[in-house]
């Protein structure tokens, strides 16, 4: 059985840095979002590592570690949002306590959802792969930024639906401020290797490729054992999102989860807009989600909300989803059950 944990309103949210921190020239930011954050209600705690930012980590391992360990067992502290993404969060994996993480929300993705993959497959606890915590900091959000806060309010039982965006970011345009952070100018159109509709129904299960496949063959992507303690053998819709490899990489990095059994009773795959996915030769992104739709016999969405691309839906690790995607369009039903 999966456990979900449940976001209050009001709720304290802990801001540590398991990957990077943020350097001083940013800690705007920082102001920025605990601002906005606390017009919404929530209460905002930083640890030290969110102000720190050296040879690409907030701080070394353990303490990165340790700080995340003491507010997951603190229970003044709710919900745990990183400020945002980073590159080494997979040193502190074999520092984190495990068996006393505490059936509370964490909410990131990039190099943080390896931590959010990890918890999930070793504890059965869900957590919530959406938005970072500085790109919460405008007056407002999207539509499909904003859906955080109902996501993580749905109670175990319940189901919450998404769909998807009306239009994403193609770029940053720091001389273009907007009110809700990102600038949304090109249309959504999702994709598919199939003709026609597509419906896809399992346990959501994802991140980002370039620090998950790191972990295939490790103690902390055992999804073999997953599967069989936490979710009966159900089948499972993979997300996926490509922050910075090429489409060989790519490619690689998806033959090395297949050959490592994570693809094992997939009913699809998801893949996120890409800011990446720089062709080989002639050798594409369309090429590589062709190849293994038809190596695994299933539908593969792209170019959905999900990644380094904003907007993003939020999806939970272990809830139970209803994928629907016809004419560019699609939407995502996760049941907490």
């Amino acid at each position: 059985m999966i456990q979900y944990p449940f976001l209050e309103k009001g709720a304290t949210l802990g801001v540590t840095a398991p990957s990077s921190g943020v350097p001083s020239d940013l800690h705007h930011l920082l102001h920025s979002a605990k601002n906005s954050m606390e017009q919404k209600g929530y209460t905002i705690e930083f640890g030290d590592t969110v102000w720190t930012q050296d040879k690409a980590k907030s701080a070394p391992a353990k303490k990165r570690a340790d700080e995340f360990n003491q507010m997951m067992q603190n229970d003044e502290i709710h919900a745990i949002i990183p400020p945002w993404g980073g590159e080494l969060l997979i040193e502190t994996l074999e520092h984190i306590d495990f068996e006393t993480i505490q059936n509370k929300w964490i909410l990131g993705y990039s190099d943080v959802s390896l931590l959010l993959l990890a918890i999930t497959l070793k504890t059965g606890i869900a957590t919530a792969h959406g938005t970072n915590l500085v790109d919460l900091r405008g007056d407002y959000s999207d539509d499909t930024t904003a859906k955080w806060q109902q996501v993580l309010s749905t109670k175990p039982g319940e189901s919450v639906l998404q769909h998807s965006s009306e239009k994403y970011q193609k770029e940053w345009q720091f001389d273009k401020p907007t009110p809700h952070i990102f600038n949304l100018t090109e249309q959504t159109n999702w994709k598919s290797t199939e003709r026609g509709p597509v419906k896809l129904e399992g346990r959501l299960l994802g991140g980002c490729i370039d620090v998950l496949t790191h972990v295939v063959g490790t103690p902390y992507g055992d999804v073999a054992s997953f599967r069989e303690k936490y979710i009966n053998n159900e089948p499972v819709i993979w997300y996926l999102e490509n922050a910075e490899s090429s489409t060989a990489s790519l490619r690689r990095s998806l033959v090395q989860m297949k050959l490592a059994g994570w693809f094992e009773n997939c009913s699809g795959i998801m893949f996120g807009r890409s800011p990446a996915n720089t062709p080989v030769g002639n050798y594409t992104a369309e090429d590589v989600y062709n190849e293994l739709a038809e190596e695994l016999q299933i539908p593969i969405l792209y170019d959905i909300d999900c990644g380094h691309v904003p907007p993003q839906m939020t999806f939970v690790n272990g809830a139970y989803a209803e994928v629907e995607f016809e004419s560019g369009k699609g939407k995502v039903k996760q049941t907490f059950k």
